[in-house]
């Protein structure tokens, strides 16, 4: 009936070393939710802030219009509140604050329940040489890969 909708933040491995995962809901409106369903959302450049109030925010997150939303649609760059328990909102307030940590969406789902989803990770940012580190392991497994390929042929 529904098709399964899963938008990646692909670069979000590359660039980050992934410390911590939680997976939150999201406030949405009725257009917002009926873009997601259609996989016309984007999380590439997004992050997650907390504001005054100690809410968490995920920031420059891309839905896009819909389509057949007349003068009911919302912006599409919005700043959206994500839901999670209070124990978990502190826990990662102290982390961003202390430690310098920031907070990356991974992955927008919808769940078996219809809900729409944000998988979140604590994340710490990846230096050059860390980057060049992920590149070289995954040319040596794709060489790996191939090598095992031809000699089993």
């Amino acid at each position: 009936m529904q098709k399964t909708v899963n938008i990646l933040n692909k670069k979000a491995k590359f660039q980050y070393e992934i410390l911590d995962r939680y997976s939150a809901g999201i406030v949405l409106s009725g257009t917002e939710i009926k873009s997601i369903r259609d996989s016309k959302a984007s999380i590439a450049e997004s992050f997650c802030e907390f504001n005054e109030k100690n809410e968490l925010f995920v920031i420059n997150m891309t839905i896009q219009e819909y389509v057949y939303g007349n003068y009911y649609n919302h912006a599409p760059k919005a700043e959206r509140k994500l839901l999670l328990n209070k124990k978990e909102l502190k826990k990662l307030e102290k982390e961003v604050t202390n430690s310098g940590l920031t907070i990356i969406p991974l992955r927008l789902f919808i769940n078996d329940k219809g809900y729409a989803k944000l998988d979140i990770a604590l994340a710490k940012g990846k230096k050059l040489y860390d980057k060049r580190e992920t590149i070289k392991d995954r040319d040596s497994k794709r060489d790996l890969a191939r090598i095992k390929k031809d000699h089993n042929n």
